[in-house]
């Protein structure tokens, strides 16, 4: 009898690792598969806007004076 509970155990380990396969694959688009494409060959800056660098966001590292 403890053979054909492993069996069924195992069986119904193999159904939920191929279940899980395949809601992955159903799941996952197409587009995520195919490579990103290269930028084209023109040697321009990657950020074009929105970067500015203005200087650190805490001025004043010193405690304040005791009374």
């Amino acid at each position: 009898m403890p053979s054909t509970f492993r069996a069924v155990a195992v069986f119904r380990a193999v159904a939920v690792c191929l279940s899980a396969l395949a809601l992955v694959a159903v799941l996952t688009p197409a587009a995520a598969a195919l490579p990103l494409p290269f930028p084209a060959a023109g040697g321009g800056p990657l950020v074009t806007e929105g970067v500015a660098v203005e200087g650190p966001l805490v001025n004043n590292l010193t405690p304040p004076p005791l009374k």
